[in-house]
């Protein structure tokens, strides 16, 4: 197996620039904070940016958690990549992560000096310093259900193709992980109750919602809720409008991954020209 380590300081750009730097030097695989990527798909792993302290994202991400490092190493057996990239702030990371996971030493060392200039390493650290963001190299529906709860933000790149047409080549996401903030972020049950209510409202042939309860789980959130429709409306429709436009609301204000809503027709009122 070939092995190049791409090396750079934390809030560079690296992850950001992984999957162009894989292409160039024809590699499918990657290695980045503790997650094995191939394409735009999570194969194995743990992102290190779950971690609520910097100290536990630095252990993550070099496997020092003996379950973690050997549910990667099975999944490199399974895989047999014929090269991988390895990212890391330092030489003496990338090389410790090949030797943690058993793969051959490190064979070729790209530094991200070679591949961003000057302004776009300020740019990425400022980000970095000031928002607290991170770049994930894969499409925010690969890791929406693990980072349940974070701000995450998906980010699309383009090239242009042919006059005024543009290619997508690649999909990452940005989140803001527990250990970039002073303190923890909670969202209050209220607070999402008030964001379904403002969604109902708008929809006509919905009176109200009756009852709102809400379950957190390690992979997402379960909501119920009853709601009284008005009289005269298709009820299979207003549950499928109401269901599709409270998830969209909720997701996209919170970033919290639905796994479940139980919406339960409790009953129904009947409006005054309905009674003349």
């Amino acid at each position: 197996m070939r092995v190049v380590g791409f090396i750079g300081p934390s809030g560079t750009g690296k992850s950001h620039r992984a999957l162009s730097v894989a292409q160039s030097k024809g590699i499918e695989y990657i290695i980045d904070d503790g997650l094995l990527i191939k394409g735009n798909k999570i194969v194995s792993g743990i992102s290190a940016k779950k971690e609520s302290t910097k100290v536990g994202s630095i252990k993550r991400a070099l496997f020092v958690y003996d379950d973690h490092r050997e549910e990667m190493k099975k999944a490199l057996e399974i895989h047999k990549p014929e090269a991988i990239l390895i990212l890391g702030t330092s030489d003496r990371m990338v090389e410790s992560i090949a030797e943690q996971l058993g793969l051959p030493p490190v064979s070729e060392k790209v530094y991200i000096n070679e591949v961003a200039n000057e302004e776009e390493i300020k740019r990425a650290l400022s980000i970095r310093n000031k928002e607290g963001k991170h770049v994930i190299p894969v499409p925010t529906f690969e890791i929406k259900k693990d980072f349940s709860g974070y701000f995450l933000d998906p980010l699309q790149i383009f090239r242009r193709k042919g006059k005024g047409k543009l290619q997508l080549i690649a999909e990452k996401s940005i989140v803001r992980p527990t250990f970039s903030y002073m303190g923890k972020y909670t969202i209050s049950d209220y607070a999402i109750y008030q964001i379904a209510d403002h969604v109902a409202s708008n929809i006509p042939g919905i009176s109200r919602i009756s009852r709102f309860k809400m379950e957190n789980g390690q992979d997402g959130v379960t909501i119920d809720m009853d709601v009284i429709f008005k009289y005269g409306y298709p009820i299979n429709t207003l549950l499928n409008d109401l269901r599709k436009k409270v998830r969209n609301e909720i997701e996209k204000l919170t970033g919290l991954n639905i796994k479940r809503m139980n919406i339960y027709v409790k009953s129904l009122v009947v409006p005054d020209k309905f009674l003349k």
